[in-house]
């Protein structure tokens, strides 16, 4: 946002800056955000745990896709995140995320100015934000070449190859339109 000549383009992959993202299960963290308390900080941070790092993977997902991802995926997430300090990082990352929140007013000020080239791939099946984001993120960016498609928050789980084929081809079509 600083340096607005130098973005060629945003490719967005389920990831909000409006606050149409959020459904019911952010409150405990916006309560936190508000109040960081530690019984908020407990409440906002409970899904650190095994459980809710396999969510991350197959929360939300129809069980046809969901059986396609491998469970060594949220094994592997869960080993390392147990590691001596990694817990730790992951409540300082949410606690900072409400920083991020904050300046919604200024992303979305820079994209109605700017209007920069967009891809979106998303994962109907988000868990953490919800589909109206979406749609804020297309009335924000009206000529944005939007992409829902039938994959979790995780997309690239279920969706790499359809979202690897659009981001080269968006890239490939911006370079060739910056020449």
């Amino acid at each position: 946002m600083h340096a607005p000549a130098l973005v060629t383009g945003l490719i967005i992959q389920n990831a909000n800056a409006h606050t149409s993202g959020f459904g019911r299960q952010w409150a405990d963290t916006i309560a936190y955000w508000s109040k960081p308390t530690a019984e908020n900080e407990a409440a906002a941070t409970a899904h650190l745990t095994w459980e809710g790092t396999r969510y991350q993977y197959v929360g939300g997902l129809p069980a046809d896709i969901a059986k396609s991802i491998a469970a060594e995926n949220w094994d592997e997430d869960w080993r390392v995140m147990s590691l001596p300090g990694r817990l730790e990082a992951q409540r300082a990352l949410l606690a900072d995320y409400g920083n991020y929140v904050r300046r919604f007013a200024e992303i979305q000020g820079y994209l109605q100015t700017y209007q920069p080239p967009a891809l979106m791939v998303w994962g109907r099946h988000d868990p953490f934000f919800e589909l109206a984001e979406t749609m804020s993120w297309i009335e924000a960016l009206p000529r944005m070449d939007a992409h829902i498609l039938d994959a979790g928050h995780l997309l690239l789980e279920t969706r790499a190859e359809t979202a690897a084929h659009l981001i080269l081809d968006f890239i490939n079509r911006e370079k060739g339109r910056s020449r």
